[in-house]
């Protein structure tokens, strides 16, 4: 997310990105430090603890990083006036719904992580600084560690792959995200939260298949059930989100998942032959 959003929004004005070791999320002090020093006129938090399975033995440093932080930088948002737009989850529902989830559903995240997110949310919106609030789900791209360049490497190692085939959700990609994320911002419209998906929804089976199609590879993908894949945290069945306040908003709505896994894809298989 963060190196897509520095391609985004370079266009909109001076980018100030930084890492890991510059902006420490469980460093309160290095997170006042930093904004206080760069004085921006917009905060964009890309940052999160994002190991769902181990958040549930580092519940400490997970509520830090998604809650502390995202609180403190709020905060420093009122304090500046600056406007602070921030990215939460699906996993903050149980996945009980069988429909998609619209923003004034109430919350019962079933793991630590969907629990640190949703507690982040909470102290952005108690800040009273100018807020946006974007849930999304199943994000990916071709960099860093995501669920696409999982199942590519998987394949090319293992004979077959086994893949849970009983929770749904929108794919959406990081670089339409943060392509919308910019569209937002240039509007200048309202704030709050919104559920920023893409469009249409699948399994995580139904995903997998779909990228080996696309990547002509042939190892098989054999579904399962969330049963059959241990995990020490619980995933939603349901992390289907409803957009149409996005739409209805800022007149915007992401391409459907497929659409932007092309273009995804595209972009790993031209990275290849570099």
């Amino acid at each position: 997310m963060g190196w897509e959003l520095q391609r985004s929004l370079a266009g909109l004005g001076d980018v100030v990105a930084t890492n890991r070791r510059e902006f420490d999320l469980c460093d309160s002090n290095a997170i006042r430090r930093t904004v206080r020093k760069t004085n921006p006129a917009i905060i964009v938090n890309a940052a999160a603890y994002t190991a769902v399975d181990n958040a549930e033995s580092e519940p400490d440093i997970a509520m830090q990083v998604n809650a502390i932080a995202p609180g403190i930088l709020a905060e420093e948002a009122k304090r500046l006036g600056a406007l602070l737009v921030h990215y939460s989850t699906d996993y903050v529902f149980d996945g009980s719904k069988k429909s998609p989830y619209k923003e004034e559903d109430a919350p019962n995240p079933l793991s630590v992580y969907g629990r640190s997110k949703l507690e982040g949310e909470q102290a952005i919106a108690a800040s009273k600084c100018r807020y946006l609030i974007f849930r999304t789900s199943w994000v990916y791209g071709s960099r860093g560690r995501n669920f696409l360049l999982t199942i590519l490497r998987a394949a090319r190692e293992k004979p077959e792959l086994r893949v849970v085939d009983d929770q749904f959700g929108a794919p959406t990609s990081s670089s339409a995200i943060a392509d919308a994320t910019a569209r937002v911002l240039q509007l200048r419209a309202a704030q709050g939260l919104y559920h920023m998906t893409a469009g249409g929804q699948t399994s995580w089976f139904g995903f997998a298949q779909t990228i080996l199609r696309k990547a002509a590879i042939s190892t098989p993908v054999a579904p399962i059930s969330s049963d059959q894949y241990p995990a020490k945290a619980t995933r939603p069945r349901n992390s289907v989100l409803d957009n149409s306040l996005l739409k209805e908003t800022f007149g915007m709505s992401l391409p459907d998942w497929e659409s932007q896994l092309e273009q995804v894809m595209a972009q790993v298989l031209a990275r290849q032959i570099d």
